[in-house]
């Protein structure tokens, strides 16, 4: 370490909070992925380089070691377990394939170059799992529902797990004399602590959180206790940590959902400890022995990089011919399943660490990652862009209304009968907390309201506090009243009916989506807080953020800078047609309907996008149009394009507003994608409203 810096924990725990924060954005303004930057960083601070850190530090090895598990167990967390149940059978059939030929292929490998079974076996399970870290792009390509990109997801969760096994099974093999007898009993103890996890850690996590509501400080402590519980418990059977960490995370997937826990867990760990797991494998890289290896025993990270090529390929291949799947589809499963990064990375180590591989299979394991990471996305991007974009398979009449919870599936959708629709009445539930706003919102729903006939519900949430007698409570209780005693004028005024309600609640994002809840209401109507994008909101989460998440009905937040019934032009972003985007899409139908406004329906589309598939998307987006009782002028505009956001805030210059939909998107592996959405509600100049599904 340089001289004029003191010795200590705090010096690195520095260091890596600055590298974490400043050497990713570099690297992917170079457009290479952010964790190439980290390794990067932990070469150049490493013994090799400025000697700043050591890997051989406690604090290293400790916060390294925290970043392992909790990228495996992010890796099992972000598990779309939903969309694996859809296609179940065919994630199954494809996970096997992409792990049984990479691992043959590897294992093959092994034994020619020397190596003895077991290592040459986990040697071959290093490159049959893989990394998502191309489903950002498909998703910006509006191509995440399709069938093969749901199955090459679900089959992330088949091959990890496999690769995960293997090396447990290797480890346990090494670590004492091999027997049929000793085999079976780590096979018996490693299958008994697998159920024990998926199964135990399912049941008391759904416990606990029903027990503990909505204290989330302490559901978020709950889950890195038996996170890390777990990774302790694998140590005890001769398992590694990685093993328990990612089975906790499909364990705790289904307890935590897509709920603000999971956006707090998820943030901590892709801000500090994964970032740090990165820089850590930086620092063990032994630079003069990974430049012999790539020089002059080049031939064996060349036979692996071309093995795993070949392998993933041939299991792409398989699955096309037996699930019929066009050769771009295919092209593109093959390309997803390419990058090696998670789970290769955190085994390697623990192979290493164990002595079962040599510091060459790790170099080579880098390089595996340092190939595959960069040609990975870049083959998904070339090929995903020639597959269809997603569309909802819903009926594109008028056979149901846009604030109705429309169930899809992959097999049908079912659509509310004319009797259900007939006895909800449209009401919309208006949450009033900022005189300044109230009659913008009021006027909004209104508008809504008298459009379908029905009625609106002012709300006022007053913090309850412990003692009911309290002066500021009774404060507070009078500063409600008059919200809605003016709530109530704006009501007569906007000739709509309106039943005003004034409620005390511990929680005011629960009393809201409570009080929506009571009410069977079909809509909430929010005024937008300039909070929500901060680094608090991202840490504590926001008012809307938990509202959206814990409502039953689509949520509308506004940012209004003019009367709603002088916002004539809007302009609707179009990135696919699911069944939440057709929603937005509805809305903004409905409401320029209420006062004659005009709608554009922007699609910003890949600019390699042949005019055969624009085309064929735009008459998608008019057959969802195509509402008899509704007469809206619109139009539809597609511009090809690799900066959506710089589109949408150079086209929203000439609208009075912009529908815009809330989604959250991360890559496996917790290293956080930029939303696009956030990044236009920052510069935006005119009105905004964000469409805000449940559990979105």
């Amino acid at each position: 370490m340089l001289d004029f810096l003191p010795d200590g924990p705090l010096i690195e725990f520095t260091i890596l909070l600055l590298v974490s924060l400043t050497i990713p954005p570099i690297f992917e303004r170079l457009r290479l992925p952010g964790l190439v930057g980290l390794l990067v960083a932990g070469i150049i601070l490493g013994d090799n380089g400025l000697q700043l850190l050591s890997p051989d530090s406690e604090t290293i090895d400790l916060l390294s070691d925290v970043g392992k598990i909790y990228l495996m167990f992010v890796a099992g967390l972000e598990i779309d377990l939903a969309e694996f149940r859809k296609t179940k059978n065919r994630s199954m059939g494809f996970g096997f394939a992409t792990f049984a030929f990479p691992i043959i292929t590897g294992t093959l490998v092994g034994q020619l170059f020397g190596f003895d079974w077991v290592a040459s076996v986990l040697i071959g399970s290093l490159i049959a799992s893989h990394t998502l870290l191309g489903f950002p792009i498909v998703n910006r390509l509006g191509i995440s529902s399709n069938e093969p990109i749901t199955v090459t997801v679900g089959a992330t969760i088949f091959t990890d797990i496999a690769a995960l096994l293997v090396l447990a099974i290797c480890i346990a093999i090494d670590a004492g004399e091999f027997s049929p007898l000793m085999l079976a009993l780590q096979l018996g103890a490693l299958a008994l602590y697998a159920v024990l996890i998926l199964f135990g850690v399912d049941w008391a996590g759904k416990a606990y959180f029903r027990r503990t509501g909505d204290e989330e400080s302490n559901q978020f402590l709950f889950v890195l206790l038996v996170l890390f519980l777990a990774a302790v418990g694998a140590q005890l059977i001769n398992v590694d940590q990685i093993v328990g960490a990612f089975l906790v995370g499909l364990a705790v997937n289904d307890v935590v959902g897509h709920s603000p826990v999971e956006e707090k867990v998820e943030f901590v760990g892709s801000t500090l400890f994964i970032p740090f797991f990165f820089v850590g494998m930086g620092l063990l890289l032994d630079v003069p022995v990974f430049i012999e290896t790539v020089t002059q025993n080049f031939a064996f990270p060349l036979i692996m990089i071309g093995g795993l090529f070949v392998s993933k390929f041939l299991a792409s291949y398989i699955s096309k011919l037996l699930y019929g799947y066009s050769w771009d589809e295919t092209l593109t499963m093959w390309s997803l399943s390419l990058p090696q990064v998670a789970a290769t990375l955190a085994a390697a180590l623990a192979g290493v660490n164990a002595g079962i591989i040599p510091q060459e299979v790790f170099n080579t394991v880098i390089v595996l990652m340092l190939v595959t990471s960069i040609i990975g996305p870049t083959l998904t991007e070339r090929f995903g862009r020639n597959l269809p974009l997603t569309t909802t398979g819903l009926e594109t009449g008028g056979d149901w209304q846009w604030w109705e919870q429309v169930e899809a599936s992959s097999e049908k959708e079912h659509t509310p009968n004319l009797e259900q629709r007939q006895a909800q009445e449209f009401t919309v539930v208006v949450p009033i907390y900022n005189p300044l706003t109230e009659r913008y919102l009021i006027e909004m729903a209104a508008l809504l309201a008298n459009h379908e006939a029905g009625k609106i519900v002012p709300l006022v949430i007053t913090k309850a506090h412990v003692h009911m007698d309290e002066p500021d409570l009774s404060i507070s209780l009078r500063e409600s009243e008059q919200l809605l005693e003016k709530a109530a004028a704006y009501s007569q005024e906007f000739k709509v009916k309106a039943t005003p309600l004034l409620r005390i609640d511990d929680d005011i994002a629960e009393g809201i989506t409570r009080t929506a809840r009571e009410q069977d209401s079909s809509l909430i109507l929010m005024g937008w807080s300039e909070s929500v994008t901060g680094l608090r909101s991202r840490l504590f989460g926001s008012l809307i953020d938990n509202v959206i998440w814990s409502s039953h009905c689509p949520v509308v937040i506004t940012r209004l800078l003019d009367e709603p019934i002088n916002l004539h032009r809007i302009l609707v972003p179009v990135k696919n047609l699911s069944v939440t985007a057709v929603r937005a899409i509805r809305f903004a139908q409905l409401f320029a309907d209420t006062h004659q406004a005009s709608v554009t329906y922007l699609h910003v589309c890949d600019p390699r996008t042949d005019k055969e598939q624009i085309q064929i998307f735009e008459q998608e987006i008019r057959q969802v149009l195509e509402q008899p009782e509704l007469n809206v002028s619109y139009r539809i505009k597609t511009v090809p394009h690799d900066k959506t956001a710089k589109v949408l805030l150079r086209a929203s210059r000439s609208f009075d507003l912009i529908v815009l939909r809330s989604l959250r998107r991360r890559t496996a592996g917790g290293l956080a994608v930029s939303d696009v959405t956030t990044e236009v509600m920052d510069s935006l100049a005119c009105s905004f409203i964000l469409f805000g599904e449940p559990h979105s």
